[in-house]
């Protein structure tokens, strides 16, 4: 048997977003996430902050810079406004309207785990809706708004949700339905040592291995369709996948097409060998793990920084220089309070 290998080395090659300039008026949760996947794929990202503030909160600060403006100042105001007519993008993070009317405070906090509205309904489709106005825009040489609601994003990502509902297929009361663990094949379980397996497996195919990793037999158990008899079915599982580890559970399973995985903490799930294998999680300058960019690219794949997040206010001069303000104007702006620029200091 011969094996033909296949290496594509990419030379020089220039992301997909690489020439894009992009101002991010510093916020909380689905901004910063959508400036950092466009900066991951190439973008130049400029986050605005405000001034007298020591410490920023954007978690999502990979490969951006930092300018630090008093927007409460008519001066300050003057100066976005410049940076963002030579800017191709604008991200601001407010409620409609608010941008209008700098000066005014208003923040709002988000619980932690908000994927659902904040980052997939809020960011990626935001950043969808930049690329496909990029796109549209080399076309027709206009511009436009993109308005993501975190709200209407969700509804979307849930649009399978909404038109199962008249299959019958998500009809049932919460908790009763075929993928909201209503279904004892499609849920999770603990196991002997107080983790837990998750498991999917709704195929007939996948079903007969999930049965058969359990050491059941089909012979002895109601129809997997049964759904008057899925709470007996559950409560079997459940004894079943508490006998033994995840570890033993995870050997049993591995390799085999029957959709039972281990339910993984943060700090192990860069580990797991699919992740490694596919170097799905990144470190940075810091040491922190993140999860690299997706999708991937073939041509011109994501080439997220790995170095430090930026200071607030680290970029100030050089950015604005780069807009064309003269270095006197820059320290008169900086004189006045306009502006302020935090150089990084050494550490030795």
């Amino acid at each position: 048997m011969s094996i033909c290998i296949v290496v594509i080395v990419l030379i020089g090659y220039v992301m997909a977003l690489a020439g894009v300039r992009v101002i991010e008026l510093a916020g909380l949760a689905p901004a910063p996430f959508c400036g950092m996947i466009l900066a991951d794929f190439g973008a130049k990202v400029i986050r605005v902050d405000r001034t007298k503030v020591a410490v920023s909160v954007d978690t999502q600060a990979r490969g951006k810079q930092s300018v630090s403006l008093n927007l409460k100042s008519p001066e300050g105001v003057a100066v976005l406004k410049t940076l963002c007519i030579q800017s191709d993008v604008v991200l601001e993070p407010f409620r409609k309207g608010l941008l209008s009317m700098l000066g005014r405070s208003s923040e709002k906090l988000y619980a932690p785990l908000n994927l659902l509205a904040d980052f997939a309904g809020g960011g990626l489709t935001c950043a969808l809706g930049i690329v496909l106005a990029l796109l549209e825009r080399s076309r027709s040489g206009q511009g436009q708004i993109i308005d993501a609601s975190m709200v209407e994003g969700a509804a979307y990502l849930g649009s399978f949700v909404w038109k199962s509902r008249s299959t019958g297929l998500w009809n049932r009361p919460r908790g009763q339905n075929l993928l909201d663990s209503g279904a004892p094949f499609y849920d999770t379980y603990r196991t002997a040592d107080g983790k837990y397996m998750a498991v999917g497996a709704i195929e007939p195919q996948f079903y007969d291995q999930l049965i058969h990793g359990l050491g059941l037999k089909a012979a002895d158990l109601p129809n997997q369709m049964s759904i008057s008899d899925w709470p007996e079915l559950k409560r079997t599982f459940t004894q079943v996948f508490a006998k033994k580890t995840q570890a033993e559970w995870s050997d049993i399973f591995d390799g085999t097409d029957a959709c039972v995985t281990p339910v993984l903490p943060l700090d192990e799930a860069g580990l797991h060998p699919h992740n490694l294998q596919r170097r799905s999680f990144l470190s940075n300058a810091q040491g922190e793990v993140s999860p690299k960019p997706a999708p991937v690219l073939s041509r011109t794949p994501a080439q997220p920084s790995m170095s430090r997040d930026p200071f607030i206010g680290e970029h100030t001069h050089s950015v604005l220089e780069e807009y064309g303000f003269e270095p006197a104007k820059i320290e008169q702006l900086v004189s006045a309070g306009v502006v302020e620029c935090n150089k990084a200091k050494a550490r030795l």
